[in-house]
């Protein structure tokens, strides 16, 4: 249901976003530096190969993230520019959930199969098209568009990641060791391009009055340097996983089955992360009728994560000292609060903007707990060779709920957005009680302790992990 506001509360909004997103930065930097206090030094600093390496594989990274965040603010206001119900927009997002989640489970074969460079390309020339679908109005070519970025976004997850890792351990015979500070880095430079590219498609979008288009043609220019840097200077490298696609299937799923918190972790992961998903649809059209600027209320969005990754580092060092499950604990605890809060504030006559912008804020900051919890936690309790397969069988859950609840409960009932949140709420109350469930059968377990000396590796159990910020972008 869209309400249209009174002007002088557009502006008030307006106002108080930009007061909010000033604060936040300011929170942030502070976090951060607390965080980095808390960290250890980093061993390969000091190695200028090692570094050289590290940097040109960001030069052609970044550009692709780059990339990939610009779409995340105005892909539902372009949507609603083009005069589809929320209906349609609802089965668009579907498009882009089911695309990954058939695609996804195979992009790392595929990487290893017929290598990782050529995938990286086919990245940068496929997410190409997809912004180009952007400027067609036709439906069908819309839902093509959708498509080709879930694809896309697969790959970015799987073959960068694939391929420096090779070249790290393989090629240039670097230690393991040093894989997390490239995956940490990474991490937190992500989250920079996540806000500079929510002011700069509001700057486009908004300031200059080019539209809502604007931020995906912005984006192509990035994704054909990204895959001329790729094409021109990167080293082709292949997998050596000589199993079949099937048995790393069945192997996974035999996985999930004969371990229970296996299962757990999966249930936790399902239903958190399908709430996020189901999250990335409505939070424009809870927010776009009191008019803010969706460019910078994104940006706002970044930067609680990132606080909320600095809150985590915080939280488990030697001061603190809790452990990761208990911090999974206190995330999704403040996620369930901020849906129970916009329970309230979205109720049909009763809708409060400003709350519901806050509770977002909340939300995001769990995300930001969240996801390194989740990450080391996989890390320790699925076990490596299995590790992949398992993951993919946790996405089918996931988007399984996502694309249900958008498809089911967001219909053209005055009541559809109150529902979503009402569902939503009751998935994390199922989420809080697996993690209870999870501290009760981890509780006496060394091994899931967090080691002081690894606190720069939790924010990165690679690439992947960085899922948690495509969320925001990529569906």
């Amino acid at each position: 249901m869209t309400v249209k506001l009174k002007p002088q509360l557009a502006n008030n909004m307006e106002g108080f976003v930009c007061i909010v997103f000033f604060f936040l930065s300011a929170l942030c930097v502070g976090m951060e530096i607390m965080a980095r206090k808390a960290r250890p030094p980093e061993v390969s600093a000091s190695n200028p190969i090692f570094r050289k390496f590290q940097t040109d594989y960001f030069k052609v990274y970044f550009l692709a993230l780059l990339a990939d965040w610009l779409q995340g603010p105005y892909l539902y206001k372009l949507y609603s520019h083009y005069g589809f119900e929320e209906s349609q927009i609802a089965v668009l997002y579907v498009c882009g959930f089911a695309s990954s989640v058939i695609f996804g489970t195979g992009t790392g074969v595929l990487a290893d199969r017929y290598g990782r460079k050529k995938l990286c390309v086919c990245f940068a020339v496929v997410y190409s098209i997809s912004c180009l679908t952007k400027l067609s109005r036709h439906y069908g070519v819309l839902i093509l568009g959708r498509v080709l970025g879930g694809i896309s976004t697969s790959l970015l997850f799987t073959a960068f990641e694939s391929w420096y890792v090779y070249e790290h351990i393989e090629t240039h015979d670097f230690p393991p060791e040093w894989l997390p500070v490239t995956f940490s880095r990474a991490t937190f430079w992500n989250g920079i391009l996540a806000i500079g590219a929510g002011i700069a498609a509001n700057i486009f979008a908004g300031l200059f009055n080019f539209g809502p288009v604007a931020p995906f043609i912005m984006a192509i220019p990035l994704l054909i340097a990204s895959g001329v840097l790729v094409s021109t200077k990167w080293n082709e490298n292949y997998g050596t996983r000589q199993m079949r696609f099937s048995k790393l299937c069945i192997e996974g799923l035999r996985e999930i089955v004969r371990s229970k918190r296996i299962l757990l972790i999966g249930a936790i992961q399902s239903l958190f992360e399908s709430c996020m998903y189901i999250f990335v649809f409505i939070w424009t059209p809870v927010l776009d009728p009191s008019g803010p600027p969706l460019g910078v209320i994104f940006s706002s969005f970044m930067i609680c994560i990132m606080i909320g990754s600095s809150l985590f580092h915080i939280l488990t060092t030697k001061h603190a000292r809790l452990q990761a499950v208990h911090v999974l604990a206190i995330s999704v605890l403040l996620a369930l609060t901020s849906m129970v809060a916009c329970i309230k504030s979205t109720h049909p006559h009763h809708e409060n903007p400003t709350v519901s912008f806050l509770a977002f804020l909340l939300l995001e900051l769990a995300c930001g707990m969240y996801f390194p919890c989740m990450g080391y936690l996989r890390s320790r309790i699925i076990p490596e060779k299995n590790r992949a397969s398992v993951i993919n069988w946790f996405r089918v859950p996931l988007n399984s709920i996502a694309c249900i609840g958008l498809m089911y409960l967001h219909n053209d009932d005055v009541l559809g957005t109150h529902k979503i949140f009402i569902i939503c709420s009751l998935l994390l109350m199922i989420a809080m009680l697996c993690v209870l469930q999870l501290c009760i059968f981890i509780k006496n377990d060394d091994s899931l302790r967090i080691q002081i000396v690894d606190t720069d590796t939790l924010n990165g159990n690679g690439v992947q992990g960085m899922e948690r910020d495509s969320l925001m972008s990529k569906i």
